[in-house]
């Protein structure tokens, strides 16, 4: 125990062995669902039979084990990563289904962006970009992040939905169904325990709401809760195929757009986690951020050679740090139990989306209070801020907060006259994100 406290900096960063030990079961529960979701996403972008699945859901956990295990020891944060939301469905419908990829292929953009990423890490320009983001703009991103992390335990608590017709985009649902009932008994049992200062809130609210669901008939616990793991996802990549069917300049902007939103959802994700966390220095970096980028990084290119889609830095890690968790312990905990669920994957599953979701509002909160260290009365910070900040939630996108802050800060910046105080990194990201944002026009020139 004693050299466990001492590598992860216990003591320091005033934790113990218990606490993180909490943090990191309170993480794996919030995003065991991902083992499922990334296999019905991918396989509905695929057209993969139901029996197919099982290999999916194995390298989906297999990877997130291995990464976040890596996260927690090279980098020594209460990160967890497994398959990005949003990537895997560009890599399903956009690459696939759209552009007519193989998903061998699509694996293959994934692998290639990867590298690209790491290079740009290794050169320490990833690091420096981040370095030059002003303190404002970080900080914004975090309460954007708390917000999408809200409007996702909503969503998947079933009280906000898309009515029919889709107008408005989204609407309140009135509660007429069980799992929507356990969602808001779930959200009352976790308001309940923070406000009284429960320790393990979050895990006790997640484990009583699973019981009432099970009593509901919400989830039921399988058949088999055993299963004999498939790998055969693993390797599934191609790196020339993209080039045969777009062409190389279409190809490349391809590549480059599925980059900047990897590059960019892991700063965010990174910067508002370590924050709500306490570990970020008074001007909004964080100490040893090189360990973490280079494992995120290299976590999209392992993601990409087991043919499950991009591994990315998960906002959910959140959960862990609401209750306590400060070090990489929590992450090898969270990475551990990702590799059993590989074997026990059904088990996992009796956890419904109405138990964790309460998590995600109470993580939200948590993470929006980072507003109060954000100046909104100064229009050179305060209108970047609230187009971040927004446009998180309301496009389910973190990448399009980040560059609307982004291109609005400096656009600010340069109608004032202040131009000299724009580092030159963040011209060059906005002109990237200008092109990100255009990318679909710009392709319509490209034959």
């Amino acid at each position: 125990m004693g050299a466990i406290a001492s590598y992860f900096k216990f003591a320091e960063r005033g934790t113990n062995i218990l606490t993180e030990t909490r943090a990191g079961v309170t993480t794996f529960m919030v995003m065991a669902y991902i083992i499922f979701v990334n296999p019905s996403i991918l396989g509905a972008g695929f057209g993969l039979k139901p029996e197919e699945l099982a290999a999916y859901a194995a390298a989906t956990a297999l990877v997130a084990g291995i990464m976040t295990i890596a996260m927690g020891v090279v980098g020594n944060y209460p990160l967890a990563l497994a398959a990005g939301l949003g990537i895997n469905a560009i890599v399903a419908f956009t690459l696939v289904a759209g552009k007519g990829l193989t998903p061998a292929g699509a694996m293959g953009v994934i692998v290639l962006e990867g590298i690209a990423i790491t290079v740009l890490v290794v050169i320490g320009l990833r690091e420096a970009i981040m370095a030059a983001v002003p303190l404002a703009l970080k900080r914004s991103i975090g309460v954007g992040i708390g917000l999408f992390i809200l409007f996702i335990g909503f969503v998947n608590g079933g009280l906000i939905v898309t009515p029919q017709g889709g107008s408005p985009i989204v609407a309140l649902s009135f509660p007429t169904q069980t799992a929507q009932f356990v969602f808001l008994l779930g959200l009352l049992i976790t308001f309940s325990l923070f406000v009284l200062k429960i320790r393990a809130a979050l895990v006790i609210s997640i484990l009583v709401t699973t019981v009432v669901a099970l009593i509901a008939g919400v989830t039921k616990v399988p058949d088999n809760l055993t299963v004999t793991p498939s790998f055969t996802t693993l390797g599934n990549f191609n790196l020339t195929n993209v080039f045969d069917k777009l062409g190389l300049i279409t190809a490349l902007l391809t590549i480059f757009a599925i980059m900047l939103s990897d590059f960019f959802d892991t700063m965010g994700t990174v910067t508002g986690v370590a924050e709500e966390a306490g570990l970020t220095t008074e001007d909004g970096m964080v100490p040893g951020i090189g360990r973490v980028l280079v494992v995120d990084s290299l976590a999209a290119v392992a993601g990409g050679l087991a043919g499950i889609s991009s591994n990315t830095t998960y906002i959910e890690s959140a959960a862990g740090v609401a209750e306590g968790g400060k070090t990489g312990f929590a992450s090898v905990v969270t990475g551990i139990l990702f590799l059993l669920a590989i074997f026990l994957s059904p088990l996992a599953g009796i956890i419904p989306s109405a138990a964790t979701a309460p998590a995600l509002v109470l993580v939200g909160y948590l993470m929006f209070t980072l507003i109060k260290d954000v100046n909104v009365a100064d229009v050179e910070d305060g209108l970047p801020a609230l187009l971040t900040i927004i446009l998180m939630p309301l496009t389910y996108d973190i990448t399009v907060g980040i560059g609307a802050g982004f291109i609005s800060w400096v656009l600010i910046k340069l109608l004032k006259g202040k131009w000299a105080e724009v580092h030159w990194l963040m011209y060059g990201v906005t002109i990237a994100f200008l092109v990100y944002f255009a990318k679909d026009w710009i392709q319509t020139f490209i034959k």
